[in-house]
């Protein structure tokens, strides 16, 4: 009878889409996070050298146990990077604004 019980059970396979456009992937260099009871709110916005104005590239939104899920996938991940390439030296001050990808300004 355990026999039965290990069968009843198999690992479910999901199958995953990804079209092209998907594929391509949106980049961004700032992430704004917000929540409330039931949700959180990642807005991914991709900020341009010299234009004030950023926009948001893509929202995604999240119940709170998937949020704490990605934050340990994220973790993970980092220490796995870290172990291969080496330690992510990270800025200790928050961003400014506007932000200065360095080099000099140009004009039109």
């Amino acid at each position: 009878m355990e026999d039965d019980k290990k069968n009843e059970n198999p690992k479910q396979q999901i199958n995953v889409e990804l079209t092209d456009e998907i594929a391509e992937g949106i980049y961004s260099n700032l992430a704004m996070i917000a929540h409330s009871h039931s949700e959180f709110v990642v807005d991914f916005i991709r900020l341009m050298p010299g234009i004030p104005k950023a926009k948001v590239k893509a929202r995604i939104i999240m119940t709170p146990d998937h949020a704490k899920r990605l934050l340990g996938a994220l973790k993970d991940n980092i220490e796995k990077y870290e172990q291969a390439f080496g330690k992510i030296e990270s800025g200790h001050e928050p961003p400014q604004f506007p932000v200065n990808f360095g080099g000099t300004l140009g004009e039109a």
